[in-house]
């Protein structure tokens, strides 16, 4: 043996041979954790966590969803040109788009809305949004939006998975996808609904051609969000072994049809719910909130219960680690308003306005907003000249949506759309360049984000789409 080595070994104690193989047990661990990540990154099961692309602004996405469609033109962009012009037809200049109803040749409608600068930063909200006016000093408000679709049905599809046609995956299953979970007895990805089901359904927070499980998880309304997860056994050794031999007859079942990942995702619900019986029922249970808190939201209030609920629950599911959360405001294309503009969104700008603004205050006092991105918007504004004498048609070629949180610049607008609201005009964003930003924040490159499909490397954004540099400090 050389006697440089016959010198040191063998040793004589504990401590001598941590000293003489510190080095060599520092490479094991190095190499341990190596693997590991290697495993994470190329595993199909969502419970894993796995490594961001760079690093991520944000942890957690919350959007909310105001599904019909707000107006941009009395929200957020206000258009002192549509009064000078209300009643007159639409100028020639501005053209005449392929509307949903044919109401390119209806006369322009002015808005009735008061408008005021707020913050230090002076950005415009207008009265019907009080409450979130008091944070634009968190906000970027994004004027110059655009997307594909008409209709609802494309439009609602394309802004949850990015095409206006069904069966691609959704934001939340991609996040899921690329990241896994960061909790191991909640859903990741998980939806939040206040009145009917959204138009296409369960298709919005659809895997797509993702494996199964990483398609959404929607939650109920009420006070039994988790449906059955009280056991109806509660002898926690039996049932486990009912659950173990089930995921047995279903394993040797699926055993010659490794494709049909359907099958799969259904063994790893039964897992998940499982796990859920001790975690689930204290994270959804809003009990544990004071009353304070609660009226932060507006839960005291009949009109803001429904969504002042749902805002407070994505704050605790954040809290757990849940990593991406779709509020539906008006679910079921309740924004929708071909007809009373006035009538249709004061309701629903009653509804969501303290809710949310309850929800930014309560994650910036609590630490969380800084690694919490909030995303506002819906499926497509709405047209500058009227229908039906008081409500306003489709608008998809330009409106608003805004971003706090997460990395975002606090304080600002980016982009505009022309003098009417009818077209992004300055730094127009399509729906691909919002999934991208949404994506980057989190730590995901959204053309590395690509997953193998009928021969082709499929990614969130198709073919296109770049980050918004401009939306992020």
């Amino acid at each position: 043996m050389d006697k440089k080595l016959q010198h040191h070994w063998p040793v004589r104690s504990r401590r001598e041979f941590f000293e003489q193989a510190g080095s060599g047990l520092g490479s094991i661990a190095l190499a341990a954790l190596m693997q590991d990540q290697a495993k994470a990154a190329a595993s199909p099961d969502p419970s894993v966590a796995k490594p961001p692309h760079h690093k991520p602004k944000a942890k957690s996405v919350i959007w909310l969803f105001m599904e019909g469609g707000p107006s941009h033109v009395d929200l957020f962009d206000p258009k002192p040109k549509l009064n000078e012009l209300n009643g007159q037809p639409m100028p020639e200049s501005f053209g005449k788009p392929i509307t949903a109803m044919g109401t390119a040749s209806n006369s322009i409608m002015g808005s009735p809305r008061k408008w005021q600068q707020h913050g230090k930063s002076g950005l415009w909200v207008s009265d019907w949004y009080p409450h979130i006016a008091q944070h634009v000093d968190d906000m970027t408000v994004l004027r110059s939006c655009w997307a594909n679709g008409l209709n609802h049905v494309g439009s609602v599809c394309q802004m949850n998975t990015g095409d206006i046609l069904a069966g691609r995956p959704s934001m939340g299953a991609w996040v899921n996808y690329g990241l896994g979970s960061a909790n191991k007895n909640l859903p990741t990805f998980t939806i939040l609904l206040d009145d009917k089901e959204p138009v296409g359904g369960p298709k919005n927070w659809s895997s797509g051609f993702l494996p199964a499980t990483f398609q959404g998880t929607q939650f109920r309304q009420g006070d039994v969000p988790i449906l059955n997860l009280k056991p109806a056994d509660s002898r926690d050794e039996r049932q486990r072994n009912k659950l173990s031999f089930l995921k047995e007859l279903n394993q040797q079942w699926g055993a010659d049809k490794q494709d049909d990942s359907d099958l799969d995702a259904r063994i790893r619900s039964f897992e998940l719910a499982y796990q859920m019986q001790s975690s689930g029922p204290e994270a959804v249970d809003l009990s544990k909130e004071t009353e304070a808190t609660k009226a932060l939201y507006g839960m005291d209030k009949p009109e803001t219960e429904a969504y002042g609920r749902n805002c407070l629950m994505a704050r605790r599911l954040v809290e757990r680690g849940v990593r991406f959360i779709e509020l539906y405001c008006g679910s079921g294309s309740g924004w929708d308003a071909h007809t009373n503009i006035e009538g249709n969104h004061s309701k629903w700008c009653r509804a969501s306005d303290k809710p949310i603004a309850g929800l930014l205050a309560d994650l910036k006092q609590r630490g969380m907003l800084e690694d919490t991105l909030v995303v506002w918007g819906g499926e497509f504004g709405r047209t500058p000249f009227n229908e039906k004498g008081n409500g306003r048609d489709h608008n998809p070629w330009g409106f608003t949506m805004w971003f706090a949180g997460g990395g975002i610049k606090g304080g600002q607008t980016v982009g505009s759309t022309d003098e009417i609201g009818l077209r992004a005009q300055e730094r127009p964003s399509h729906v691909h360049d919002i999934h991208a930003s949404i994506l980057w924040a989190l730590g995901l490159d959204h053309v590395k984000l690509t997953y193998m499909h009928n021969g082709r490397a499929e990614r969130p954004t198709i073919v296109s789409g770049e980050v918004i540099k401009e939306l992020f400090v």
